[in-house]
C-alpha cells in the first residue's frame, strides 16, 4: 500500500513536469498535422520529424530528430518487389555479407539519380551506395549549421533545441529480418499498431556496423517511424515510465564526456519496450509506476552486465 501510494504520487509529479495524458496528445497531434501538410505538398525531398519533442516531451533537453529522403528513389528487398521505374529509382538491399539490421545498397541500374551515383562506390564491379560518402556529402548545405558529425547524423542547435538530421533511403516494404517480430506481439503492441507499423516500411541511415565487412559502406535499417508509434500506443502511466527512465539516464550522465556515456535515451526506450511485451499480466497503472519502473531498470542491467542491448525488431 505504501509504494502503491508513493506510485501515485510520483505519477502526479511527472504529470507536472512531463505532461498530462491531454497535454502529450495536442503536442502529438500538433506535429502530424503540420508533417502531413508539409509532405502534401510535391517537393524532392520527405521529412519525417521524431526523437524527444515528437514523441510528446517538452523536457528541457528534449531533442529534435528529423529524416530526410529523396521522394523519387525507393528501397526493394528483392526483384519480385516492382515499382514503377517511371516514377522511381530503384535501389537493392544485399545484405549477404552484413551483420542482423544493416545492409548494404546496390544500385541494379546505373541509370540512377545523378545525386545518388555520386555516393556510389564499387565492389567487384557492383555499383553500391556508400554510408560514409553519403554522410560526407549530403549534410554540405548544412554544414555551418550541422556541424558535429553524430552517428548517421549531423548534430547542431537551433535556437535553445539540439537538433540531429539525417539523411537517409526510404523501403515502403517492412523488413524480411524483422518478420519475425510480428508473431512476437502477442499482448502489445495491439493488432491494429502492428499492421500500421509493418505497413509503413523502414528507413536506412548512413552508417555501417564498426565490425562488419564493408562498415562505410552499409546502412543501417532504422525503425523511427515505427518506434515512434510504439510510444504513441503506449498509456500514460507507460509514457511517464519511459520519462522517468530519460530522466534517470540525464542524472546518471551528468558531469560525464561523450566518450563516457555509457547509457542514452535509445537504451531507455528500448528497455521499456520489451518490459512491457514481456510483463503482460503487469497493469499499468498509476498506482504500479515505481514497480514498473523498477521492472524496466531491472532489464537495463542485465544489458549493462551481459553488455549487450536487443534490438526490439531484430533482437
Amino acid at each position: 500500500m505504501v509504494l502503491q501510494t508513493i506510485s501515485e504520487s510520483v505519477y502526479v509529479g511527472l504529470c507536472l513536469k512531463i505532461g498530462t495524458p491531454q497535454q502529450v496528445a495536442i503536442r502529438r497531434e500538433v506535429t502530424d498535422i503540420w508533417e502531413l501538410l508539409l509532405n502534401k505538398v510535391k517537393r524532392p525531398v520527405c521529412k519525417l520529424k521524431s526523437g524527444s519533442v515528437r514523441e510528446g516531451f517538452r523536457l528541457e533537453d528534449s531533442d529534435i530528430d528529423i529524416m530526410y529522403w529523396l521522394e523519387n528513389n525507393r528501397v526493394l528487398w528483392n526483384f519480385s518487389q516492382l515499382y514503377n521505374t517511371h516514377d522511381h529509382a530503384l535501389i537493392l538491399c544485399d545484405s549477404s555479407e552484413s551483420p542482423p539490421g544493416f545492409t548494404l545498397l546496390r544500385l541494379p541500374l546505373e541509370e540512377a539519380d545523378r545525386r545518388v551515383l555520386s555516393f556510389c562506390v564499387r565492389i567487384n564491379g557492383v555499383l553500391y551506395i556508400s554510408s560514409a560518402k553519403y554522410r560526407k556529402i549530403a549534410r554540405f548545405p548544412f554544414r555551418s549549421v550541422y556541424s558535429t558529425v553524430h552517428g548517421p547524423c549531423s548534430t547542431g542547435r537551433h535556437v535553445y533545441k539540439e537538433i540531429d538530421v539525417a539523411y537517409c533511403f526510404v523501403s515502403e516494404i517492412w523488413p524480411p529480418s524483422a518478420c519475425p517480430w510480428k508473431d512476437r506481439c502477442h499482448s502489445w503492441p495491439p493488432p491494429h499498431v502492428v499492421n500500421d507499423i509493418t505497413r509503413g516500411g523502414c528507413h536506412f541511415v548512413a552508417i555501417g556496423h564498426k565490425l562488419g565487412k564493408h562498415a562505410d559502406n552499409e546502412w543501417r535499417i532504422s525503425f523511427s517511424l515505427a518506434e515512434q508509434k510504439l510510444v504513441y500506443a503506449m498509456n500514460h502511466t507507460q509514457f511517464l515510465t519511459y520519462g522517468l527512465m530519460k530522466l534517470f539516464v540525464k542524472e546518471f550522465n551528468k558531469g560525464l564526456s561523450e566518450e563516457e556515456k555509457l547509457l542514452c535515451s535509445y537504451h531507455m526506450k528500448t528497455a521499456i519496450y520489451w518490459a512491457i511485451q514481456q510483463n503482460a499480466m503487469f497493469h499499468w497503472i498509476p498506482q504500479n509506476l515505481l514497480s514498473g519502473f523498477w521492472d524496466c531498470f531491472k532489464i537495463l542491467l542485465k544489458w549493462v552486465y551481459e553488455g549487450i542491448c536487443p534490438n526490439f525488431f531484430i533482437p
